[in-house]
């Protein structure tokens, strides 16, 4: 959930939660893809009075006569000092209003649909993944090629010499063992022209690279 938990502010995504009543605690994280400044973590504990019992201390230094009136979250972790996270997220949710965070995310989830339904049509490149939310797994895959260490040595290629250019930016991973690009429109000012040429440059630079090799 740490990425994809920001996708429950969508009513159509909330079955991804199914269960999510048996679990003592969830996390996820906001800057990841609700737009917040790193760092941002939002914390849920069924209970509370567990968590506080665990880490809570009470030397007499520490005690005032509000105590009994707020929520005082030194005892809700190891350290008493703690950063004022919820402020960066409070003017994210100010700034945008929840319709406008879910606006934004509706946007990433038919733009990962549309990158999947391209890498689908097309001959040369298969996906690795499903993609129920954004985040499109792929590799490059030219007909004629199946070797996969050869396949792996043009995919890692491609990503390098794709970041080289400064234009666009991927990530990997390895599944199956299978050297996987890794492409996910998440940004709160991407917009449809930038997927598009996105993936515009993808195949070019797969088509030199195909020549070349």
């Amino acid at each position: 959930a740490a990425y994809a938990g920001s996708a429950l502010l969508l009513p159509e995504c909330r079955s991804m939660a199914d269960g999510l009543e048996l679990a003592d605690s969830f996390v996820f994280n906001p800057h990841k893809w609700m737009f917040v400044n790193f760092d941002c973590s939002v914390y849920y504990v069924k209970d509370a009075e567990a968590l506080q019992r665990t880490f809570s201390i009470n030397p007499e230094y520490l005690k005032t006569s509000a105590d009994d009136q707020v929520t005082n979250y030194r005892d809700w972790h190891i350290q008493l000092g703690r950063r004022f996270r919820a402020l960066k997220l409070w003017f994210v949710i100010r700034n945008y209003g929840v319709e406008g965070l879910q606006a934004k995310i509706r946007k990433h989830l038919a733009m990962g649909q549309w990158l999947k339904n391209q890498v689908e049509a097309h001959p040369d490149f298969e996906l690795l993944a499903p993609v129920p939310l954004n985040l499109v797994c792929f590799r490059y895959h030219p007909e004629g090629m199946d070797d996969d260490k050869k396949l792996d040595a043009l995919n890692e290629s491609l990503m390098h010499r794709i970041n080289a250019g400064g234009r666009l930016f991927f990530t990997h991973t390895r599944l199956s063992g299978k050297f996987t690009l890794r492409l996910v429109p998440g940004n709160d000012q991407v917009d449809w022209p930038h997927v598009e040429e996105a993936w515009k440059q993808i195949e070019e630079e797969a088509r030199t690279l195909s020549h070349k090799s």
